[in-house]
């Protein structure tokens, strides 16, 4: 009989679940509770804990920092987890595929004896494998975050790629380590989602994926997966067969996965499985997988299998873009997207399309870009500075469907602010507005009125002149008169008060500025409108 702790600090819910559920049926013999993090551990450290069933959302430390913790001290102990929040249905059907559960409240009963029940028949069935390589067993089922860390620590040059190196730190964490054994390095890239999550939602995807990496892939109980950086997840495999035949083995599992990721996790990923290598061999093949994926820009939920590997000779010729260029002066921005997907999607799956090709064709496309905006007098750097722009801008050279979307984002936004540009009166409007706005702000100039509608500051002051009669400049210094103006009429405000709300900061030049203006001291126009109220005068 195997031992439970159920782990949520609603102690009615706790105790409930406890008495209402026939626990020995499903082959549990003790059930414990704990209604904080703390109480857990201290259950941990007294008793033997074969599953947890945990809240995910508790006060002081949540039930992930619980498993962590769990999984760093008694990695034998499985998890289900429970939660109120119905947005992680995803990751509900995602952990579904790995070693633990994740159920919403309120828990049907007999959807949680099913769940159970799994659970239970997997630690039987775990509790059974004999046939585990010693070591490998020992980093997937003992000590994995230690084991992950030394080799993190080892790709990541903290630990030097030599076999003494390595025997010595390994020694020193109380890990295993024979420097005789061989090592099958598998890089699994998650090339994009194809919806946005949260990055909390993504932690716990990522999660989701190495449980299921380690059951499709068959690596639970026999070496470790681990995430390597952003997007990229490792896995290292010891082994003692031929490399060809591990290989074949790990290509038809690996498609499973792909096939699963697709299905489940709404992600394109693609599987690097590279060549059988020592300890110290590890970083340089991971680093070789690494450069392996940062080059295949072409192909999407694909494996890759060492032994395979050819060079990309990048054989494809960059499109000459001076028609496009022509096409988005005249307006034609659906015409050069239409043209440029036409061109980008006949590379997917070729096999000369290299980073190197990828690369060319964004420079020479974000030039033509640069060229057309400039011509329109549009200042393309600050057009493009958003977020939204920034990240499309960054990942478009990962592969065709990234370069695919920046195309059409890039050419989308240059025409909507061509568009804006020659409906002249709606940009006035725009200036206008943002400076009556901001009139207050004494980084209120031209330049910052330029920036935020994109235009070159002297392009912009042609344009302004031409329809307001008088340089943005003057016109924000009008402006701010006429606001002191109003403001000493109709308000006891002090005059260094007045300078202040008008964009004055140094009230000497406030007061030379308004004496140029009207003949007097703000002082002197504020008694003589006093005495006089109609010998107001306006600029």
């Amino acid at each position: 009989m195997l031992n439970m702790m159920i782990v949520d600090d609603e102690k009615l819910l706790t105790d409930s679940l406890k008495m209402d559920i026939d626990w020995e049926s499903l082959g549990i013999g003790t059930v414990f509770t704990a209604y904080n993090s703390r109480q857990a551990k201290e259950v941990f450290k007294q008793e033997r804990v074969d599953l947890i069933l945990c809240d995910i959302e508790m006060p002081q430390e949540s039930g992930l920092e619980l498993l962590a913790w769990v999984r760093t001290n008694y990695p034998q102990t499985e998890s289900v987890f429970m939660t109120c929040h119905a947005e992680f249905k995803l990751a509900q059907r995602a952990l579904q595929l790995g070693s633990f559960d994740y159920l919403l409240k309120p828990i049907p009963d007999d959807e949680l004896r099913e769940v159970i029940g799994n659970v239970v028949e997997k630690i039987m069935k775990d509790q059974e494998v004999q046939q585990y390589s010693r070591i490998g067993q020992f980093w997937a089922r003992h000590q994995p975050l230690l084991a992950e860390r030394l080799w993190l620590d080892i790709i990541n040059l903290t630990i030097a790629s030599q076999p003494d190196h390595i025997q010595k730190a390994a020694e020193e964490r109380n890990i295993p380590f024979d420097p005789r054994m061989r090592l099958l390095p598998v890089l699994i890239s998650v090339q994009r989602y194809h919806k946005p999550f949260s990055p909390r939602d993504e932690k716990i995807i990522e999660y989701a994926l190495i449980n299921s990496g380690e059951e499709i892939l068959q690596i639970h109980g026999n070496g470790l997966l681990f995430g390597l950086t952003e997007g990229k997840l490792l896995a290292l495999v010891p082994f003692e067969r031929e490399v060809e035949s591990h290989q074949k083995s790990l290509r038809s599992r690996s498609e499973e996965f792909i096939a699963s990721c697709t299905a489940w996790f709404y992600c394109d990923v693609s599987i690097y499985i590279g060549n059988a290598v020592y300890g110290h061999e590890v970083r340089e093949m991971v680093g070789q997988l690494v450069q392996w994926d940062k080059g295949n820009v072409s192909f999407t939920n694909k494996v890759f299998v060492w032994g395979s590997k050819q060079p990309v000779q990048d054989a494809i010729k960059i499109p000459d873009m001076n028609a496009w260029s022509i096409m988005l002066k005249e307006g034609q921005g659906n015409q050069v997207v239409m043209e440029a997907e036409d061109v980008l999607k006949s590379w997917i799956g070729n096999e000369g399309t290299g980073a190197e090709t990828l690369y060319r064709f964004h420079h020479n496309f974000l030039q033509m870009i640069f060229y057309v905006l400039k011509l329109k007098g549009i200042e393309a750097h600050l057009l493009f500075e958003d977020e939204a722009s920034e990240r499309l801008y960054h990942r478009a050279a990962r592969s065709v469907p990234d370069m695919i979307l920046w195309v059409r984002h890039t050419v989308s936004k240059s025409m909507e602010s061509m568009g804006d540009l020659q409906q002249t009166d709606s940009m006035i409007d725009k200036v206008e507005r943002f400076i009556q706005e901001r009139i207050q702000l004494e980084d209120l100039t031209r330049e910052t009125v330029a920036k935020h509608v994109f235009l070159n500051p002297d392009y912009l002051d042609r344009l302004f002149k031409k329809v307001a009669g008088t340089s943005v400049t003057e016109y924000i210094v009008r402006k701010r008169l006429l606001l002191a103006q109003d403001l000493l009429l109709k308000t006891n405000l002090s005059i260094g008060s007045i300078a202040a709300q008008t964009g004055y900061s140094n009230f000497a030049h406030f007061s030379r500025r308004f004496k140029k203006q009207f003949g007097m001291s703000p002082a002197d126009y504020r008694k003589q409108a006093a005495n006089s109220p109609f010998s107001e005068k306006s600029i």
